[in-house]
């Protein structure tokens, strides 16, 4: 790459690289909803691809000597821009938001472990465990309900005199068959 297009290459280029960051950004995002909330740790899905996205650009864009600046920039406004509208239309559309949100999921009732949904979700019992330890219990007995939230955390409900539908905490967690 010769001096004067370390800043700007061509016109052409920038609408490759904009195309090719939209694709790029559709496919990250599909490959984290395909992989699941443990992916992304304690951060939701979309702040995860936001900050591995761009941080690859950014670097390609600093370190390589054949991605111009501007080039690297484009594709950083791009993405940010698909960004700000997926969740610019998700809080507006429950149909966006059930296609991009991931849903808490119930792995502990009453007591007793969800096999299904901790294969499900990739959760082993000795998670649960710690989850519970951190929170001073001692015996999955005193557990009324553990829930994998969507940012990949433990929520644990203690036992107590409540039911399914009097926990409003529980509002928006999928309810397994068989549960009353």
């Amino acid at each position: 790459m010769n001096p004067d297009q370390v800043w700007f290459e061509n016109w052409s280029n920038l609408s490759e690289i904009a195309i090719s960051s939209i694709f790029f950004f559709a496919l990250v995002v599909a490959l984290t909803l395909i992989s699941g909330k443990r992916t992304t740790g304690q951060m939701n899905n979309f702040d995860w691809i936001l900050t591995v996205v761009v941080g690859s650009v950014a670097s390609s864009g600093i370190l390589l000597d054949d991605v111009a600046i501007v080039d690297a920039a484009v594709a950083i406004i791009v993405i940010v821009g698909c960004q700000f509208i997926l969740t610019w239309l998700a809080v507006r559309s429950k149909i966006v938001t059930k296609i991009i949100k991931d849903e808490p999921t119930l792995l502990v009732h009453q007591g007793d472990y969800l096999k299904s949904a901790m294969l499900r979700t990739r959760i082993t019992e000795s998670e649960i465990r710690a989850a519970l330890r951190t929170r001073g219990l001692t015996k999955l007995e005193d557990v009324n309900w553990v829930v994998l939230e969507t940012d990949g955390t433990f929520s644990v409900i203690s036992k107590a005199d409540v039911s399914w539908d009097g926990a409003e905490i529980l509002h928006g967690v999928q309810k397994p068959d068989g549960i009353g």
